[in-house]
């Protein structure tokens, strides 16, 4: 088996749960609506723009990336890629569709003078629960955590992902709870993803 770097993987995996936690538990104490309207100022043209960007890191741009990163210089990697977004699309959509109605912040939230909204973005009005964007780029960040030895990966990956689950508040697409439960689905797809590839590795082996 080729080398894989477990370490920075942990690392990456422990700050992500501590994040979610803290989401999910100023969720519980705040309350679900005042905590997003806590996080969803308006910041200005400049970051209407900046996060309308961002938010696309968690779309299907990070996992080209990840593909051609890893067919040029990781190909053992392939089918853990493959396996990680299966999986994720299976945890995040399964659960979307699962759940009863979960409605995102413009159709929960009655006053929406209070909801700062971007123009030019759409806002969905169900299934809020998890952030798919979330899920995906912190996926991406494990992944790329374990193929590259060096640790700068780790504070760069976690802002990365961090600002693309942010940018589903900012843009009023999710709450903070969304958000922090598609971190925790990143941290499940990536541990199941591995144990999987592993055990087909062995055998082939």
């Amino acid at each position: 088996m080729k080398q894989l770097y477990y370490t920075n993987l942990k690392i990456a995996a422990i700050i992500t749960a501590f994040i979610a936690i803290i989401l999910i538990g100023l969720t519980a104490y705040l309350g679900n609506q005042s905590f997003f309207l806590l996080l969803n100022h308006d910041g200005g043209k400049f970051f209407d723009k900046l996060f309308s960007i961002i938010t696309t890191g968690g779309e299907v741009i990070p996992w080209i990336a990840a593909l051609i990163f890893i067919l040029i210089w990781r190909k053992y990697l392939l089918w853990l890629l493959v396996a990680c977004f299966v999986i994720s699309t299976i945890f995040t959509q399964g659960i979307k569709n699962l759940l009863p109605e979960q409605p995102r912040p413009t159709k929960a939230i009655a006053n929406l003078h209070l909801v700062h909204t971007v123009e030019g973005v759409d806002l969905y009005k169900v299934h809020s629960f998890p952030s798919g964007h979330t899920s995906a780029a912190f996926t991406v960040f494990f992944i790329a955590c374990l193929a590259i030895e060096k640790r700068w990966i780790i504070p760069i990956g976690m802002i990365y992902a961090s600002l693309v689950g942010y940018s589903r508040i900012y843009l009023a697409e999710h709450f903070p709870l969304d958000v922090g439960g598609g971190m925790l689905i990143a941290i499940a797809t990536v541990f199941i993803s591995l144990k999987i590839w592993e055990a087909s590795s062995k055998r082939k082996n």
